[in-house]
């Protein structure tokens, strides 16, 4: 793919060196000198030291060609404004982060992919490590819903059990999924039936529509979140 990157920052510029060691054509556009400088030293691209918010820009980094342009500086001003020239210049993939969520709606009337802050989400994260321990990942959908791995302890309520006699015994209600299984003597993720045994130390890649709620971890004998 050729990629141009908006902004070399703390957001950017890991983002450039996934995009650059994925076999990517990637060109930077960076108006801070010094960032300019540092990324074209670090990773194999083309930098340039320039305003992305100007169209003359945009088009010098390649637009016409390009699959798709990130942009990922600290103003949401900024990132509107490259999205606009984005769309007027009909690059397929528009994607931005989102710093005020307050503005995701615009972002959204302009037809742009985003990610809301990225500092928030891994705030969010640390925190969720700190009150829920028990959750190795996970991602939220919507306001409640929750994708998350946990792993199993022995004596869990529902260790020994299948899944359809789980659900059976009120373990595992409608709004609950077992997604996956992961074992370490397996050789790759194992995907769940109605007769498959739950074990000690599974690792449950599991949905649930009202989060990881302590009565959900409950079930998987996890009870240090309460």
């Amino acid at each position: 793919m050729y990629i141009i990157v908006v902004g070399a920052g703390n957001i950017g510029t890991p983002l450039i060196e996934i995009a650059t060691e994925g076999g990517n054509e990637v060109v930077v556009v960076e108006r801070d000198e010094a960032k300019a400088e540092a990324a074209a030293s670090e990773f194999d691209c083309l930098v340039l030291n320039d305003d992305a918010t100007v169209k003359r820009t945009l088009e010098e980094a390649g637009a016409d060609r390009a699959d798709a342009i990130i942009t990922t500086t600290d103003k949401d001003a900024t990132n509107i404004m490259v999205c606009l020239l984005a769309k007027e210049l009909e690059i397929p993939d528009i994607v931005s982060v989102v710093h005020n969520p307050e503005h995701m709606s615009l972002y959204r009337q302009i037809g742009v992919n985003t990610m809301e802050n990225p500092q928030r989400l891994i705030a969010e994260y640390l925190y969720r490590a700190v009150k829920r321990p028990s959750i190795v990942d996970y991602m939220r959908i919507g306001d409640r819903a929750e994708v998350f791995e946990i792993r199993v302890e022995e004596e869990a309520p529902i260790e020994g059990r299948t899944i359809q006699e789980a659900a059976q015994d009120g373990l595992l209600d409608g709004d609950t999924l077992i997604v996956a299984i992961e074992r370490e003597e397996s050789d790759g993720p194992v995907t769940p039936r109605g007769d498959t045994v739950i074990g000690a130390d599974d690792l449950l890649t599991v949905y649930s529509a009202k989060g990881a709620t302590p009565d959900v971890t409950d079930v998987f004998g996890h009870y240090e979140d309460h």
